[in-house]
């Protein structure tokens, strides 16, 4: 099943039981929120969440954009990615969560194909203030799914206040043999769908009072998903990623992480560019610009000449046709090499400077950070200078 297949099985699916297809939005919220990019598929509906009547109803489903800079470290392993598309269904006020539960495992079994032995189950245990979300554990074992409850991992919050409650984990098993173990035991079984039971409002006191409005919100990942659908060994082997992957090793030669940082940094970072955001040294501008520098720290890392001339304009036409973006691609171009010159130019001067005397031998986090702060050398260069 490949990528459009994909999308169009989980929107169909809801489609057919009452939902209305909303219009995925940019990665750019609305001016008056105060987030830099939106991280997730219910972001864009925090207002409805919350009690507003939306537009089209109380049955939602769609395709969202999203950008995650808390998971940066870790892109460049075989599931996390800095720009992804998430698929989400909504009931506003409407059904409860046991309906959304069995709805997302018809739609892995019969939509997907997923065989139930490669499924798994965490729901949330309970704590000091909340009980153990038994509705949702009577359900996946009504449905004959292995489930496990955990007591930190399955809770959901926007924040420090405001909507939250508890959560199901779908995991597959990743593993060559049969499943082993569960979620927690086991790293092989990978997260790939979230259904959040949102029932619980927290106050600025840390108390927790019912919702106004009972909702459920799924989140699932596309390029995981379609991952798991393809059998590939990460989400670079896919569809997706199959010119990526197929034409930058013939460019450059670099180890297995360092390539997929640099196919993840550089694809994101042309998802940013063409929804209007340019590089500079303060908010989403700074996002864009440590996103261009960390892929290029890791281009030049054992060959300094290579340059982002080389990169043909077939990835960059992909990625916004992917994306349904239509900034043409040399303004896009423009922008990564702009960023490569002034890059190239800071790197020179940072160079003289770490040649001073109190530079030499090892760096405290306090040097770290005054080179960063005052020259704008990012440390995974300075770091890499050091080895």
């Amino acid at each position: 099943m490949n990528t459009d297949d994909t999308v169009r099985t989980f929107l169909d699916f809801y489609r057919e039981r009452g939902h209305e297809l909303i219009t995925g939005s940019t990665l750019l919220p609305p001016p008056s929120d105060p987030v830099l990019f939106t991280t997730s598929g219910m972001h864009p509906l925090t207002p409805y969440l919350q009690g507003r009547p939306h537009p089209q109803g109380r049955r939602l489903v769609n395709l969202q954009r999203c950008l995650r800079t808390t998971d940066l470290d870790e892109v460049g392993d075989l599931t996390h990615l800095t720009v992804f598309e998430m698929l989400g269904s909504w009931s506003l006020g409407d059904y409860g969560h046991p309906q959304s539960l069995r709805w997302g495992y018809e739609l892995l079994r019969d939509g997907f194909g997923i065989p139930r032995e490669k499924l798994y189950v965490t729901v949330f245990g309970g704590d000091e203030q909340v009980g153990p979300d038994l509705e949702s554990l009577d359900t996946w074992r009504e449905l004959g799914l292995p489930v496990e409850s955990t007591r930190d991992e399955n809770w959901w919050s926007n924040g420090p206040v405001g909507p939250c409650g508890p959560d199901s984990e779908i995991f597959y098993w990743t593993g060559d043999g049969p499943p082993e173990g569960s979620p927690t035991t086991d790293s092989r079984w990978v997260e790939i769908w979230n259904h959040v039971h949102m029932r619980l409002e927290r106050g600025e006191g840390g108390g927790l009072v019912p919702s106004r409005q009972v909702n459920v919100d799924t989140g699932m990942g596309l390029e995981r998903l379609v991952s798991v659908l393809q059998g590939g060994r990460s989400v670079y082997e896919t569809d997706l990623f199959e010119p990526w992957m197929r034409i930058l090793p013939t460019l450059w030669v670099l180890g297995e992480r360092d390539m997929r940082v640099v196919c993840d940094h550089l694809r994101s970072s042309m998802v940013v560019v063409g929804d209007g955001v340019r590089p500079s040294n303060t908010g989403r501008g700074y996002v864009l610009r440590r996103l261009i520098r960390r892929l290029l720290t890791s281009l030049w890392r054992d060959d300094p000449s290579r340059t982002l001339s080389d990169l043909p304009v077939e990835l960059v036409e992909h990625t916004l046709d992917r994306f349904r973006q239509s900034l043409d691609t040399s303004t896009v171009r423009g922008v990564l090499l702009e960023e490569e010159r002034r890059f190239s130019q800071l790197l020179v001067r940072g160079r003289r400077v770490l040649s001073r005397p109190e530079f030499r031998g090892v760096l405290s986090e306090e040097d770290f950070r005054y080179l960063h702060d005052t020259y704008g050398l990012p440390r995974e260069w300075v770091a890499g200078l050091q080895e």
